[in-house]
């Protein structure tokens, strides 16, 4: 065998699959010491084979660190467990705690976030590799990323501290509309915005890269009802789902996009789709949780994917089959019926 297909060998060799809950959980307990890192995915969606290879060679670089492939829809108990609800994503694990997440495709942020875990604990952090005046600059971009930033512990769906889901109640109750960054995914960001905004703890709010203030600030704002005046509002959500319902004559609301299928039964509907010619366009439910749970109501209907024509509900992936059968697709498609 060749020098390189030896070590393109050995690569793929350090990613080990996962067959079953118990194995995980083993796993898990053996590799605790050090980063791991799980790519769940499925072989029909050709991103996660693509990213298989980039976990391979992230493999290769990093030896201290433990890299695992896990169909999701094969052990469906792990994927429930840890809220796998689309592929590829992929959770860091140390000391058999989940520390981090990225969903998505997404090589260069994979890249990033296998080298900041990897490096936290195992080797003394080098003083040129981050130079304070890069830090300021990135906590100065971070905190103007949106109108309004809320820097907090885990995520507005799964808050991580009493005080940051307070916040995100608090935030949600009076309509704001906010994005959040999750302090516990970079220790250099939950350390460095301390000192740059002179606030020890967390959360903080962010308007317009203003620091607001922490958890009793804003209640203290919410009881004199100023909070509504100082955060930007958002739209009422029904107007918001009409709007988008309406966006096009064919609107597809799914989990991924036209590229890129994110669940089997969105693949399927979109190959559909697709077959028929008709012009359509596609919202990813698992980019805005606010439109995923509320559409849901909306139509009355809990699953997804969902087809709209001219902003009337169609129906999800089986009844699209059976109109595809009994040959009424198209002209639905186009309105005709």
């Amino acid at each position: 065998m060749a020098a390189g297909a030896a070590g393109a060998a050995a690569a793929a060799a350090a990613v080990v699959e996962v067959g079953s809950a118990q194995q995980f959980e083993e796993l898990l307990g053996l590799r605790a010491k050090s980063l791991l890192v799980v790519h769940f995915w499925a072989p029909w969606a050709p991103q996660c084979v693509q990213m298989n290879g980039v976990m391979a060679e992230l493999a290769r670089e990093h030896p201290q660190a433990s890299f695992v492939k896990l169909e999701a829809e094969a052990v469906p108990e792990v994927s429930e467990k840890y809220e796998i609800s689309s592929v590829p994503t992929f959770l860091f694990f140390k000391n058999s705690q989940k520390i981090d997440r990225l969903d998505g495709a997404h090589a260069p942020e994979l890249t990033k976030k296998v080298q900041r875990h990897a490096s936290v604990g195992s080797f003394p952090p080098s003083g040129s590799e981050h130079p304070k005046e890069d830090l300021n600059v990135r906590l100065k971009k971070l905190i103007h990323a949106a109108p309004c930033m809320l820097f907090m512990k885990g995520t507005p769906q799964e808050p991580r501290c009493g005080f940051s889901k307070q916040m995100v109640e608090i935030l949600n109750k009076h309509h704001i509309q906010f994005s959040s960054f999750d302090i516990f995914s970079d220790e250099e960001v939950r350390q460095g915005l301390k000192t740059y905004s002179s606030w020890p703890t967390y959360p903080q709010l962010y308007v317009s890269g203003e620091l607001i203030g922490g958890l009793d600030i804003v209640k203290e704002l919410e009881a004199s009802e100023e909070l509504d005046a100082i955060c930007p509002k958002a739209p009422k959500l029904e107007e918001r789902l009409k709007v988008l319902t309406n966006k096009a004559s064919v609107m597809l609301f799914m989990k991924g996009n036209k590229q890129e299928a994110k669940c089997g039964f969105s693949k399927q509907i979109l190959e559909i789709l697709t077959g028929t010619g008709v012009e359509f366009e596609t919202f990813d439910i698992l980019e805005d949780e606010e439109v995923r749970q509320g559409l849901k109501t909306f139509s009355n209907w809990p699953t997804y994917p969902q087809l709209y024509v001219k902003g009337e509900l169609v129906g999800g992936l089986d009844i699209v089959k059976e109109l595809k059968e009994n040959g009424e697709l198209l002209p639905t498609l186009k309105g005709e019926n």
